[in-house]
């Protein structure tokens, strides 16, 4: 028997999602979970796995299509049952299908990268390559068809694509010299780069996410009447206490001690004190959550993402930097859950991690407002000595900068709120939290 393959429903507000791109094309044997298409909605991209072992019948939904959730992409079963069916077109003609048959490569094979070729399909025999795991091939410029898989069936890991990539650099290298000096330009080509520069000259289509970033940013301007305040905030004392405690803390708790987590922790404290921030807008009604659900702006090759630390303010600084650091982590390699990226009431983004001062961000809709963290730079500034006199110190800086819906708040609360966060990190009283 046939089986259908859906459109998963994949979060509870999503009602449609995108096909980004087909990894079996029509004639194609597929095992019981094993992925057939990848699929990206306004929360997450992921690849639907084939329900039964069978054949890829048919195709019904090509790539770059939206269609509703529960909408039939594709038909698995016997070739037997196609033969038997007129309406089912054979594995290279399309002409009977409801939709073109999606110019899918023959298997999940990378596309042809430079420096390296790379077959036009991987070995029947191959194991399945994640996605992810493809990019960062084409990106490194390695030919999967020579990596050997270290994971689980031999599964091609990113770890095992870093190897290859190394090996190919350092053999490289050595045979440079005796390169002529063509060839040693060609060997050095470099592969398209994180930064962007491959993309010079390009011309592509939008992604769906960066039509969705573009709709709502768009939409959170025309929405709400949005202005920023900046502050100043001297965390000389919380870099002191982490430079003291992250060694012990990556022993103890197994993950990394940044600054963020102290900055969410004093952010969610003053919401409590400010509940005008912690709000959200729709239907003519404001309604003052009493739970603290953060959401955190996580950059990735993809586009940004906006993962939720859900109940933060019941975390302490260990609880935060867990939450924190495994959700961005999952966030980037695209194993964060669809839930896991909606419900927030009030967003951080550390747009600092990058160099930026202050930044001027765009409200979360419906939040009312979004906290942006700046650089943490050395400045030399006029502070008291321990006999009350005015000194020229060198201090640890940063500032805060705070977008807010003047619909509901007024510039006098989101300044309230930003001294109330400025005063707990100039405090920097973290200590107990941390064990010292």
């Amino acid at each position: 028997m046939s089986e259908s393959v859906k459109m998963p429903a994949l979060g509870e507000s999503v009602t449609e999602g995108t096909v980004s791109s087909w990894l079996k094309s029509v004639g194609d044997t597929v095992e019981v979970g094993e992925p057939l298409l990848e699929v990206a909605t306004d929360k997450v991209d992921t690849e639907v796995p084939s329900p039964v072992a069978g054949t890829l019948l048919e195709i019904r939904v090509a790539a770059d299509e939206t269609v509703e959730v529960g909408a039939v992409l594709a038909i698995v079963g016997d070739p037997a049952e196609a033969a038997g069916a007129p309406a089912a077109p054979a594995p290279q003609e399309s002409a009977p299908a409801p939709a073109p048959t999606a110019p899918a490569p023959a298997t999940p094979a990378p596309e042809p990268a430079a420096p390296v070729s790379e077959p036009a399909a991987a070995p029947p025999s191959a194991a399945y390559v994640t996605p992810i795991v493809r990019k960062l091939a084409r990106e490194r410029g390695v030919d999967l068809a020579t990596v050997t898989g270290t994971g689980i069936g031999g599964r091609i890991r990113k770890q095992d694509v870093e190897a290859a990539a190394a090996q190919t650099e350092a053999a490289r290298s050595a045979a440079a010299p005796a390169a002529p000096q063509a060839e040693a330009a060609a060997a050095t080509a470099p592969a398209p780069t994180a930064d962007g520069s491959e993309l010079r000259g390009r011309t592509e289509k939008m992604s769906r996410l960066r039509r969705l970033i573009s709709e709502r940013m768009m939409a959170s301007l025309q929405t709400s009447a949005q202005l920023t305040t900046v502050v100043e905030v001297d965390i000389t004392r919380v870099a002191a206490l982490r430079a003291r405690a992250k060694n012990e803390f990556l022993a103890r708790n197994g993950t990394k001690l940044t600054y963020l987590p102290f900055f969410v922790a004093a952010a969610t404290e003053a919401l409590k004190a400010h509940p005008k921030l912690n709000a959200t807008i729709g239907d003519g009604q404001v309604t003052y959550h009493d739970v603290e659900h953060i959401g955190i702006a996580v950059d990735t090759p993809r586009g940004l993402y906006v993962p939720v630390v859900k109940h933060a303010g019941d975390l302490n600084i260990p609880g935060l930097a867990k939450r924190i650091n495994d959700l961005a982590a999952r966030t980037r390699d695209n194993r964060v859950d669809p839930g896991e990226l909606s419900g927030a009431t009030f967003t951080i983004t550390n747009t600092g991690s990058g160099g930026a001062l202050f930044d001027t961000p765009i409200i979360n809709q419906p939040e009312v407002a979004i906290l942006g963290l700046g650089a943490i730079t050395r400045q030399p500034r006029v502070v008291k000595d321990a006999d009350g006199n005015e000194v020229i110190a060198v201090r640890s800086v940063c500032y805060l900068s705070l977008s807010y819906d003047h619909r509901l708040i007024d510039g006098a609360d989101a300044s309230r709120y930003l001294m109330t966060v400025k005063k707990r990190l100039e405090e920097g009283d973290f200590a107990g939290e941390l064990g010292l």
